[in-house]
């Protein structure tokens, strides 16, 4: 009868993982060709230099842009059991169009009730994905890194947690959003 008990428990601590709930937090060490976006709200916001720089990139045919985004995990209050994600595949959208997919592929703790900093390194290039001018893409990258006016930035996630039982694999992606990507003024 113990070990039905116990059963029982660890059946309900590994539905408690399912309930796990994500979202994103925010976007640092963002880039664009190099340049940093840090304080840059608009296209008007960089320098002449800077100007010529993202220019010369797009003549190229690229506008790589690169970012830290932190999504933040959330484990039940409930659930009496660190959750430990080992791994979460993610493809990001812009603008609802797929652009770029990676694996976050290390061990992060999800105490019970503890919101947790999962951060995912994201690097893409924008003139590769969108058909856009100089001017459209800077906007699109300043609103990703939260500088610039709001945008539609999701984050799809599979993620695979850890439990008694073995890891545990969410059967569908998730979608991943954000309330405030980009500033509202």
């Amino acid at each position: 009868m113990v070990g039905l008990l116990g059963g029982c428990r660890a059946f309900r601590e590994v539905s408690n993982l399912k309930e796990v709930r994500f979202r994103i937090d925010r976007v640092t060490d963002a880039q664009l060709a190099g340049i940093s976006l840090a304080g840059v709200q608009s296209y008007e916001d960089f320098g002449g230099l800077d100007i010529t720089r993202l220019g010369s990139a797009l003549a190229e045919g690229r506008l790589p842009l690169s970012f830290q985004l932190h999504v933040e995990a959330t484990n039940p209050e409930g659930n009496t059991l660190n959750a430990r994600l080992t791994n979460m595949d993610w493809t990001l959208l812009l603008e609802d169009r797929e652009t770029v997919s990676g694996t976050v592929d290390r061990t992060i703790v999800l105490p019970p009730g503890e919101p947790t900093d999962v951060p995912v390194d994201v690097s893409l290039d924008l003139a590769e994905l969108f058909d856009e001018n100089l001017q459209r893409l800077v906007a699109l990258a300043t609103a990703v890194a939260g500088e610039g006016p709001p945008t539609n930035v999701k984050l799809k996630v599979q993620p695979t947690i850890q439990t008694r039982l073995g890891p545990m694999r969410y059967p569908n992606p998730i979608t991943v959003v954000s309330k405030d990507v980009g500033t509202r003024r």
